[in-house]
């Protein structure tokens, strides 16, 4: 039984943390639980239900009257089984409704993910152009409203899915997803791609803030703010160094020369908890890894490595670290 423990430890850890399916977080995430559940319930007497019939029919099998016994049985369990599927697809139906139901008594926020290999890009939709945002790797939603998510897919299929939120959904090149959420509790949940992509799928995660309104909004404000410009000597020098390099052709920072839009938007990149989708926590040790080899901790990715001397890397490590 020692030996066992740690199995189930294991076992036990998979149901609770930012990636739980069970914690129910989410709308969708409560529903699939409550559906387990009946699915459980009802499949379990089902099962229950064979082995007593089988155990009745052994017992039984030298016994004359054992159609007298077998008949009841054969009743009960196709009324069972009547009942059971009609339950079952009475409840489905339900959550359906209500999911179609929740929160259409306040505006969605729409918002549009693209997968790419092997990143997040999140736009935040909004009638007026001056505020539609974009940033990437990282999604924060306001708790309580609803959020209608458009998915696409810039190079493979990709599945966007979020344990905590709801179920999964794929994102296809040359096609549109939809799909709805309603965050119900505040917390740090966490997305992850759940189509295998290419070499890096495991490393293209998605951080998920929900928070109360009023932080959101403040997010929100200030993530629409361009770019602060650089305080000290050495970010200067390293926001020169990154205007003049190849860095422009891929990302873009509001406020400056650099419009690429190949590779995520780095216009508050040190306001992120991570760097390149999940693989690294935001440090400065982390962004000079990342910036001198990005192949070393995330093989075949479409970032290349910039050949730069020591000081220039920490100049860019500085200026980076300061777009907050």
């Amino acid at each position: 039984m020692r030996r066992l423990m740690p199995l189930l430890a294991l076992a036990a850890s998979g149901c609770a943390g930012v990636q739980s399916m069970t914690g129910g977080a989410g709308l969708g995430s409560r529903q699939f639980n409550t559906l387990m559940l009946a699915f459980l319930i009802v499949t379990g007497l089902a099962y229950l239900f064979v082995l007593l019939f089988l155990g009745g029919a052994f017992v039984r099998r030298r016994r004359e009257n054992v159609g007298n016994f077998m008949r009841p049985l054969l009743i009960g369990w196709t009324a069972f089984i009547l009942v059971g599927i009609a339950l079952l697809t009475l409840l489905s139906f339900l959550d359906d409704r209500q999911s179609a139901l929740a929160g259409t008594g306040q505006p969605p926020l729409k918002i549009e993910i693209t997968a790419n290999q092997w990143w997040w890009q999140v736009t935040y939709q909004d009638p007026m152009a001056s505020r539609t945002l974009i940033t990437a790797n990282e999604l924060h939603l306001p708790v309580g409203r609803p959020v209608e998510i458009t998915l696409k897919a810039s190079d493979v299929i990709h599945s966007f899915w979020v344990p905590g939120l709801a179920g999964k959904q794929d994102l296809i090149p040359g096609r549109t997803n939809h799909i709805r959420l309603l965050p119900r509790r505040i917390g740090l949940l966490r997305g992850q791609c759940a189509e295998f992509c290419g070499m890096q799928h495991a490393h293209m995660a998605l951080d998920v803030i929900v928070e109360p309104p009023a932080r959101f909004a403040a997010w929100y404000a200030a993530q629409l703010r361009p770019a602060s410009r650089p305080a000290t000597a050495l970010a200067q020098a390293g926001q020169a160094w990154f205007l003049s390099h190849q860095c422009v052709t891929c990302h873009s920072i509001a406020g400056t020369t650099a419009g690429g839009r190949t590779g995520p938007d780095l216009t508050h990149v040190a306001s992120r908890r991570t760097i390149a989708a999940g693989t690294l926590p935001m440090n400065p040790g982390s962004l000079a890894g990342w910036i001198a080899n990005p192949q070393g901790p995330k093989p075949g990715n479409h970032m290349p490595t910039i050949a730069m001397s020591g000081a220039e890397l920490s100049a860019v490590v500085a200026y980076l670290g300061s777009l907050e």
